[in-house]
Order: C-alpha cells, then sequence, then structure tokens
C-alpha cells in the first residue's frame, strides 16, 4: 500500500472516530441554540418543569390550518415553532395542525362541536388591496393526557386593538397559555383555597366563572364563619387547611370573634385575597325614573385590622376621567329607543403602569364606584398593582349620584394633584396581629400576636370579581361587559392574583415575558405595493440569477483552460 493510500485511509479513520465522539457527546448533552434577539424560543424554566411531568403520550390539536388571513398565519407559525420547542424537550408530547372547515359536508358539525366546548370563531375581515372578505378562524386548540381535556385560547381578545395588535399580544402569551394548559392537566390539585361566606358576600352565580377557572387548578369550597358564633376555636383550625381566604365583597358587619379568626388565619400564614368596598353604591340602583341614588359609607367594622396590616380604605368613591363606556336611552325614534355610548366616570377602566409579574402587559381592568386606599408605614411592603388615572379624584359621601353627569364638562384644571390614587395593593412581610395588647374576642390558647413571613392583595371593588348574566340567568364571561360589548381583562388580573399568592409565580413570570414582532405595516404595503414586490420577490430572484450567471461564467472559464 502505497504511502499516500494509507494517509487517505488514516484521514478516513479520523474523521469517523471525529465524528463518532461528536454523536457520542451530543446524545449526551442536549442544548438548543436561540439566536433571536428577544430569546423567544428559549422555553422559560417554568415551562421546563411542567414538560418533565409529561411521563406519557400528551397530543394537543391546534385548530389552525388552511386558508389564513396573513396575520393568522403569522401566529399558526409561531404556535408551531414554539410547539416544536416543547416537542424537542420532550417527545411525549405530540401535535397536530386541523382545519375544521375543510371538509363542507362535515364543517358545521365541526363548529358546533367546538361551540359546544367553548371554542367560539373570530370572524375577520380581509382587507386584500381594498377588496373586504369575511373569514372564520378558530384560534384554539386542544390538549388531551390521561383522559383529561383542557381548551387553550391561542388569540388574545385585546378590547379596542386591531387583528394584528391582536396578533402580536397573543404571540406574547402564547408560552403562558400552552405552558398553563399543560399544568392544569398534568399536575395534580395540591393547594385549596376558601371562599368566605357568612358576611352578605356576593353570590356564587355572580362570581361563577371566577371560580370555574380557578378550579381548574385548585381545590375551592365554601367557608362559612356563621359557626364562629357557637364553635370559634373550631372554625379557626378548619380554615387553617386552606391555603388561601378570598373575601369578595361582604355587605354584613364582622364581628370581633369572625375578624379574630381572619386574623389569626393570616397570622399563621394564610394567604387572603380582600375584594371590599367602603360604600353603597351599586350600578342597577341608578336604574329608576329618577336615575339617581344616595351613596352612604359603609362600616363592615375592618378598619381597625386593616389599618393594623398598614392600609386604609376610604368611605369615597372614585371618579376618573378615563372612564369606562355605558349605553344610556336618549330618546325614540319611530317605536324603537335609540341608545348613545357615553363615558362613566364612576367605573374606572384602569391600565396597569407598574411592571409587576401581577399586572405586567395586561390590558384595561374594569371597576365600578371603587374607593381610594392609603398606605401607611408600618414596616410592610406594599405594592400598588393598580391606580386611577392622572385625572381622577375622591369624591366624599353621603352623596347623590345622577346619571346625567355623563354630560358634565372638565378640563384638566379639576384634576390637579388629585389623581394616581391606588385601587389594589399587594402587601408582603411580617403581619402583626389586629387583636395584639387587646382583649381576645375569644380564648385561643395558640394566639400569634406576629406572624410568619406572609403575603395578602387588597382591592377596594367587589365587582371586579363579578361577571354579568345574560338573558337566561347564565353567567357571562368574567370582564365582559354587556352594555359596551367590551371585554375586559378582569380575569387575568385575579388569576394572576391566585397564582402569586399562592407561589405559583413561574406562570405569571411567564405572562410578562417580551417580544419584539415586528410585522409589516399594511398602508405602508397598499401605497408601495409594485415597490414592495420588486424588493420582496423581484430582488431576491435577480439575485439568484446573477449568481447563476457569474458561477456558470467562471466554471466555463476554468475548465476552458
Amino acid at each position: 500500500m502505497t504511502t499516500a493510500k494509507k494517509r487517505n485511509l488514516k484521514s478516513v479513520f479520523v474523521t469517523i472516530a471525529i465524528l463518532v465522539i461528536i454523536n457520542v457527546i451530543g446524545n449526551s448533552f442536549f442544548h438548543r441554540f436561540d439566536l433571536t434577539k428577544d430569546h423567544r424560543y428559549t422555553l422559560s424554566q417554568t415551562s421546563l418543569n411542567i414538560i418533565k411531568e409529561v411521563k406519557e403520550p400528551l397530543s394537543i390539536k391546534i385548530y389552525m390550518e388552511g386558508e389564513l388571513p396573513a396575520e393568522f398565519r403569522r401566529l399558526q407559525q409561531e404556535t408551531r415553532e414554539l410547539l416544536e420547542e416543547f416537542q424537542a424537550y420532550n417527545s411525549n408530547i405530540i401535535f397536530e395542525f386541523v382545519n375544521p372547515l375543510e371538509n363542507e359536508d362535515e364543517s358545521m358539525d365541526n363548529i358546533k362541536t367546538l361551540y359546544m366546548k367553548g371554542m367560539t370563531p373570530v370572524n375577520i375581515t380581509v382587507d386584500d388591496k381594498g377588496k373586504q372578505s369575511q373569514e372564520m378562524v378558530f384560534p384554539w386548540a386542544i390538549a388531551v393526557y390521561h383522559n383529561k381535556e383542557v381548551n387553550i385560547p391561542l388569540l388574545k381578545n385585546i378590547m379596542g386593538a386591531s387583528t394584528t395588535e391582536k396578533v402580536i399580544g397573543s404571540v406574547q402569551h402564547l408560552e403562558y397559555s400552552i405552558a398553563e394548559a399543560l399544568n392544569k392537566i398534568t399536575k395534580e390539585k395540591q393547594k385549596k383555597i376558601a371562599v368566605i361566606k357568612g358576611n352578605g358576600e356576593i353570590q356564587d352565580i355572580l362570581i361563577a366563572k371566577f371560580l370555574l377557572q380557578i378550579r381548574e387548578s385548585y381545590h375551592i369550597g365554601p367557608f362559612t364563619l356563621d359557626s364562629v358564633a357557637k364553635n370559634p376555636t373550631g372554625t379557626l383550625e378548619a380554615l387553617k387547611k386552606y391555603d388561601l381566604a378570598i373575601i369578595a365583597k361582604p355587605t354584613e358587619v364582622f364581628t370581633d370573634a369572625e375578624k379574630q379568626v381572619l386574623d389569626q388565619f393570616v397570622m399563621n400564614g394564610g394567604k387572603s385575597m380582600w375584594l371590599m368596598e367602603q360604600t353603597t353604591a351599586e350600578m342597577d340602583s341608578l336604574y329608576n325614573d329618577a336615575g339617581a341614588s344616595m351613596v352612604f359609607p359603609k362600616n363592615l367594622n375592618m378598619n381597625d385590622m386593616f389599618f393594623k396590616y398598614g392600609i386604609r380604605i376610604n368611605p369615597d368613591i372614585v371618579k376618573d376621567e378615563q372612564g369606562s363606556p355605558i349605553k344610556l336611552a336618549t330618546g325614540e325614534q319611530g317605536s324603537a329607543t335609540q341608545y348613545q355610548s357615553f363615558n362613566w366616570k364612576f367605573a374606572p377602566l384602569v391600565y396597569p403602569e407598574s411592571q409587576h409579574p401581577i399586572v405586567k402587559n395586561l390590558g384595561g381592568i374594569k371597576f365600578d364606584f371603587t374607593s381610594p386606599i392609603d398606605t401607611l408605614k408600618n414596616g410592610i411592603k406594599k405594592t400598588v398593582l393598580l391606580q386611577s388615572s392622572p385625572y381622577s379624584k375622591k369624591v366624599g359621601t353621603p352623596i347623590e349620584i345622577n346619571l346625567n353627569i355623563v354630560a358634565e364638562e372638565t378640563s384638566p384644571n379639576h384634576y390637579i394633584n388629585t389623581g394616581n390614587l391606588p385601587l389594589a395593593v399587594l402587601l408582603e412581610g411580617n403581619f402583626h396581629s389586629a387583636f395584639q395588647n387587646r382583649v381576645l374576642a375569644f380564648k385561643q390558647n395558640n394566639f400569634k400576636a406576629q406572624g410568619k413571613n406572609n403575603k395578602m392583595i387588597v382591592i377596594s371593588d367587589g365587582d371586579v370579581i363579578k361577571n354579568q348574566l345574560d338573558k337566561n340567568y347564565a353567567p357571562v364571561e368574567l370582564g365582559y361587559d354587556q352594555r359596551s360589548g367590551n371585554l375586559y381583562d378582569n380575569k387575568d388580573f385575579l388569576l394572576n392574583c391566585v397564582n402569586y399568592l399562592l407561589d405559583d409565580n413561574g406562570l405569571i413570570n411567564i405572562r410578562s415575558k417580551d417580544l419584539d414582532l415586528p410585522l409589516l405595516d399594511k398602508e405602508k404595503v397598499y401605497e408601495n405595493y409594485t415597490r414592495t414586490q420588486l424588493l420582496t420577490i423581484g430582488l431576491p430572484i435577480l439575485i439568484l440569477a446573477v449568481f447563476g450567471v457569474v458561477f456558470s461564467f467562471l466554471r466555463k472559464r476554468k475548465y476552458r483552460k
């Protein structure tokens, strides 16, 4: 064998050996490289932890296939690429894209089935060079695991946003939507939530949508304080078995014994979410012949307890120029009543300014007759999650509220140094008992004057959690206002509150992830349609043609010699 042949064989063997070694290392050490500027394809640690829990096949069916409008093709592509990332880390995750409208004979049955599962389509107006057409799209997916099924909303409904803006917002929340769904069907419920009853709290049917949503991830149950009168110690011990207590819009005075039970629940590490109202204002009371109602302060006997924790809910109502729309009858035309939309200043529409994970990237949240919250210095960390606009102020009670206020004319001068009133506050730290150095309402052998590190959220409006009822008295989506047709972000805000209080912070952090999504400006494209076509289609073809000609010329010249 010649020296040259030996050298070639040696090179081949060395190359093969290097390839084998690289292969072994590649199988032992798995890593994916994300070269995007915003690292949109880098899954968060929370998502990776959820993926690891998938021990058996988990199937995801995405109903976005076929001819889709341009914006939804972007959403489809982003969904596909993200699911490919999920699948790369766990081969048990299987997904497919289907078109529910592909077969005309079966399309109506498919639509009815999806409707019954709560997956409503989106009707999109497609504008192609001035020609408009209607397209029906189902931006939904279904995940199935161990005979458990969960819907995955892929399109975020952002109030007042264009289709393009909704798609951008949806891509921002895509990892959260999928990770949350997988978490629901792979993780066993562990933590327990008590919905406090016994003091005139809001009816279950009016918070049904909220309860149904949190029931997917947590154990929930009604917990009445009626038994405190006869057995306060037993009631407290039973409440301690829960991780979170939700007190939603109570209307009756709390006794000192009931307060001590709730206070000691907090001192023992129980989380709490308070939706408290300090006035008697109700929107329904205005729909009378006079269109007016008196508003009085409300005393629930809770002021001293909140004061000790570091806040005070004032018995005032917030008047905000950034209000929610309301429709009122303005007259009749023929036999039909005419309605007009007005700005209702006593229903602040709050857009979060805080960068806290609970509210980051959320849209507008609707309040109704809310009160301002004062934060007090006492060593407890306080984070204002939501506040009124700069053009707002508090109005003292008692006062008469009249619907005619919609015609009131105001100017910025009416709101100098009066706005930015806190409406939702997160409190974190070691709380001191409201019964410290006081006579106890009932004897308690293991009374705690100071609690362990804890957190609670106080919201000065009970209607934030309230869903409306349709004509058949069935609950509609939380945050949906039937009077205006707008959908607000109340549900996402409350779910984030619950997740944060129960230390499920990973999912919230996914929600607050920022992505930079450059999209084409349609108006500019239409204005320069020919130029855009030349740049996006003609220029690449021209470059390929020039490259082909040059390559052919150089090749001929080389072999001609």
